[in-house]
């Protein structure tokens, strides 16, 4: 048996697979899902559904729609101050990842970025606290979780500016007041579905302030009125997301998930902790639920873990590229039986190199 702790695209319920499977063979009538037009009342009732289920899950408030983009978080990084930043405004940022650091990047056409914080000279082990938001800021935005450094921000700051998230990475994990943000963004490819999907949550009154020139494709105000269908949308990442969305429901929702994802990530945190060939690399106060991020206490264990892992079903739980060691991503979907065999895993290992 595989155990798959891949950081995204991720792993998704064996039973939304299975169900888009049938749907690429005969969706309706012995059409693919794949070869149908968008609008078709068929494809129409999907992202009523999907809507829906996004709007239901994290009981969305009136006043905002739910919108069905592409390009991925990267595009949003561009669309927020495009969207929301005026000429001469500026807007602040909370600079804790290398995902916030590319979104930092995006404004400079469109404004000023000022960051309100930043933990990069720690390499990014924690959430810095205690910063002061300007309240002359067009908008305040963070990533609430970072894949890479394995850190996440669960309170929303408290500002009287309007509030964007990046939520790729844990949007739909755990319980979440939607009314304390003006624009929440994220990946579908966490917790939501397929890559190929972006998922946006924006407040209505909003849309249309900035007095410039934006690109229809560009423009939320556009694809809100649209409801989402101005151009051809990722069909089939939208209909997978809706066949997920209605797992997540089924299993008792958003609040459920959650407890199910404090007992994963606390167990195996615990067994880091505990284990002596282990360390975790963040601030145990800013832990994340989704990336757990460690190394080895001896370097030179890396490389034969990680081959011990993989002989043994262990999938994806090398580190990314840019920090090193290991990540195990424990997204909606990892059953706490693959948490298990990582933990029994490490027990192992640390067995057979006990000196």
């Amino acid at each position: 048996m595989k155990h798959n702790f891949g950081a995204g695209p991720c792993i998704l319920p064996q039973e939304v697979f299975k169900q888009a499977s049938r749907a690429i063979l005969d969706f309706k009538d012995g059409l693919s899902i794949l070869e149908i037009s968008h609008r078709t009342p068929e494809f129409e009732s999907v992202v009523k559904e999907a809507e829906k289920l996004v709007k239901e899950l994290l009981n969305v408030p009136d006043g905002y729609s739910v919108l069905f983009l592409q390009g991925g978080a990267s595009l949003q990084f561009a669309m927020v101050p495009m969207n929301l930043l005026a000429d001469g405004q500026t807007a602040s940022y909370l600079e804790t990842g290398v995902w916030a650091k590319k979104a930092i990047k995006e404004v400079a056409p469109f404004g000023k970025a000022h960051v309100v914080a930043s933990s990069k000279d720690a390499n990014f082990t924690f959430i810095p606290k205690d910063f002061t938001i300007p309240e002359e800021s067009a908008y305040f935005h963070y990533t609430s979780n970072n894949t890479i450094y394995g850190t996440e921000l669960f309170a929303v700051p408290e500002t009287s500016v309007p509030v964007v998230c990046d939520m790729s990475s844990d949007i739909m994990s755990r319980v979440i007041d939607v009314s304390k943000f003006d624009l929440i963004y994220a990946g579908a490819q966490k917790n939501i579905g397929p890559a190929g999907l972006t998922v946006v949550i924006v407040k209505d009154e909003i849309l249309g302030r900035i007095d410039r020139k934006i690109p229809s494709m560009l423009d939320y105000k556009v694809h809100a009125e649209a409801g989402s269908m101005y151009n051809t949308p990722p069909v089939f990442s939208i209909y997978v997301a809706m066949l997920n969305l209605r797992w997540l429901k089924a299993k008792g929702g958003v609040a459920e998930i959650e407890k199910e994802n404090i007992i994963k990530a606390k167990a195996l945190y615990t067994e880091i902790d505990r284990n002596s060939l282990f360390k975790g690399t963040c601030a145990v106060e800013d832990r994340s639920r989704m990336n757990v991020c460690f190394v080895m206490n001896n370097p030179e264990l890396e490389k034969p873990f990680l081959k011990f892992a993989e002989d043994n079903g262990i999938e994806g739980i090398k580190g990314h590229r840019s920090v090193g060691g290991f990540r195990a991503s424990m997204y909606n979907a990892l059953a706490s039986t693959s948490v298990h065999a990582l933990i029994e895993l490490m027990q192992d290992f640390e067995e057979k190199n006990k000196k």
